[in-house]
């Protein structure tokens, strides 16, 4: 009795000692082998769905479906009652995972299937003891047996409720990281919701994607139609990065002559070339610590888009002249309104660099599909118009935002914003906008009288255009007019596109463009 003692408060001291459930269950199968004299002992335990019984001391994993009636545990599971098997009894059974347990038992001659519950009922798994004799009463009878199960299954209960604690706390403070990132994104949101405005889906989804864009380090594509906000996009990033404080520095690639991008990136030596007098920092060096925005990619000439490869994939670069490399810590932002993959396939731009550019790809969609937010943004208009003058109208009238419903707006909200500010203008201080002010005019519209001569319009034609009693298509007028101030200021300046574009206060590539779009001729 003295010796039964003391084994029997050993065992319950390495029971007590353990502090993950697979340590418990190892030790009390161990210590029952060890005190019983037992061949082999397992312990198999019930998922929390009460579908599944667990070996997981068995070299390969096994389990057992509670459901499937071929193996002996689900039926414990359904009486609750222990249930002893001889050898001859475990042959007959040709579940495969009762016959793996009983192979790695070494096929004893005598199986006892013991269920363990706890006080309130609930089954926690079921222990398997493995001998050669087949008497089990000279164990089940003793006390110290009974005793260590009862420690077993108040120590399994106590595993379980530790780990449902832990599992807790971590789901708790994951729910609120989720509360505390989705509060984030809906402050942030909201804050790039005075630049970027619009209350429509797709507005509410660039928003959140902007926020995502600038907590990472990720490149990012900007892509939409020209006038959709895709400067503000890339402001909008920088300035909900962690690089604010950086400088965000921007390059127009289309505005850039090709012989002078090179040289306004990368920079330059003394004497680098022909009229480099002094030293020039290069804009990539200039956005060390922030962000560079690379707007208009499209426009980049090949032979620079291999050198610009380069310097996202190591971050160095040469100034123009220099012996040694630079390095520039800065993150990219790139936008265009041209169809990329159509370039890719035309040859004007590199795949490689397609997608070095669009880690984070964005789409703005353009403003003829979003026309829930007009409202909001004719009133943002109205008010940046109304705080840079000093007075303006009041808001637009239903009529008039009607009227803008109607139009399709080619030059998106760029041409909103120059449609409304020329409205309140038109419109006393205090009044709304009413539809009349309204110029809905789409000059990239095809001319009027283009098939004449090669395309050109006949001046006869512009003429009448022009006249007010003669338009019969406002579009047609306004294309046709500025179409003969093109030709006009080209003859001017003898066919000279620089000097032209200059003193239209246009790009020169802006003009190139327009005199292909309105197919006008320089005499």
């Amino acid at each position: 009795m003295q010796m039964e003692l003391h084994t029997g408060i050993e065992l319950a001291v390495a029971l007590t000692h353990q502090t993950t459930l697979p340590d418990l269950l190892k030790t009390a199968t161990t210590q029952l082998e060890n005190a019983f004299g037992l061949t082999r002992c397992w312990a198999l335990e019930l998922d929390l769905s009460g579908r599944t019984l667990h070996c997981s001391d068995l070299a390969e994993t096994c389990e057992f479906d509670c459901g499937d009636f071929s193996h002996p545990f689900a039926h414990l599971l359904q009486t609750g009652k222990a249930r002893e098997l001889a050898r001859a009894a475990s042959h007959r059974l040709d579940h495969p995972g009762f016959q793996c347990l009983l192979e790695a038992s070494h096929r004893p001659k005598s199986l006892r299937l013991e269920p363990l519950k706890g006080d309130d009922g609930r089954t926690l798994g079921i222990l398997v003891l493995c001998r050669d004799e087949p008497d089990w009463s000279s164990i089940t009878a003793q006390p110290l047996y009974r005793g260590l199960l009862q420690l077993l299954t108040h120590q399994w209960i106590a595993q379980l409720q530790s780990r449902d604690q832990v599992w807790q706390r971590r789901l708790l403070k994951r729910s609120l990281d989720n509360l505390h990132d989705a509060e984030t994104l809906r402050k942030r949101c909201e804050s790039l919701a005075q630049t970027l405005v619009g209350t429509s889906k797709a507005m509410t989804s660039l928003r959140a994607q902007v926020v995502r864009a600038a907590g990472s380090q990720l490149s990012v594509l900007v892509q939409g139609e020209t006038g959709c906000g895709k400067d503000l996009v890339a402001r909008g990033i920088h300035e909900l990065s962690d690089r604010a404080d950086g400088n965000m520095v921007v390059v127009n690639c289309a505005a850039i002559p090709d012989s002078l991008l090179e040289s306004e990136l990368f920079g330059h030596t003394k004497g680098a070339f022909s009229g480099a007098d002094q030293a020039k920092e290069g804009l990539l060096a200039q956005a060390n610590g922030g962000t560079l925005f690379l707007d208009e990619i499209g426009d980049m000439p090949m032979a620079l888009q291999s050198k610009l490869l380069r310097v996202l994939e190591s971050r160095q670069f040469r100034p123009l002249g220099a012996q040694k490399e630079q390095h520039s810590d800065f993150r990219l932002v790139a936008a265009t309104h041209q169809p990329l993959r159509q370039s890719i396939e035309g040859g004007s731009f590199r795949r490689d660099l397609f997608y070095r550019l669009s880690q984070f790809p964005l789409q703005i969609t353009p403003l003829r599909e979003r026309l829930d937010d007009l409202e909001s943004l004719s009133r943002h208009f109205i008010r940046l118009y109304t705080e840079r003058e000093g007075t303006g109208p009041l808001g637009i009238s239903s009529h008039a935002l009607r009227a803008l419903e109607t139009y399709d707006f080619p030059g998106n909200a760029r041409e909103l914003r120059n449609i409304i500010e020329l409205a309140c203008l038109q419109t006393p201080a205090g009044d709304d906008i009413q539809p009349e002010v309204l110029n809905l005019t789409d000059l990239f519209a095809e001319p009027y009288g283009t098939e004449r001569c090669g395309g050109e319009p006949h001046r006869s034609e512009v003429a009448a255009a022009l006249g007010v009693e003669g338009i019969r298509d406002l579009k047609a007028a306004a294309q046709a007019f500025e179409a003969e101030i093109i030709r006009d200021r080209l003859r001017q300046y003898g066919g000279n596109r620089a000097q032209a574009a200059q003193s239209l206060g246009l790009p020169k590539r802006t003009l190139a463009h327009k005199c292909l779009k309105y197919q006008v001729v320089e005499v």
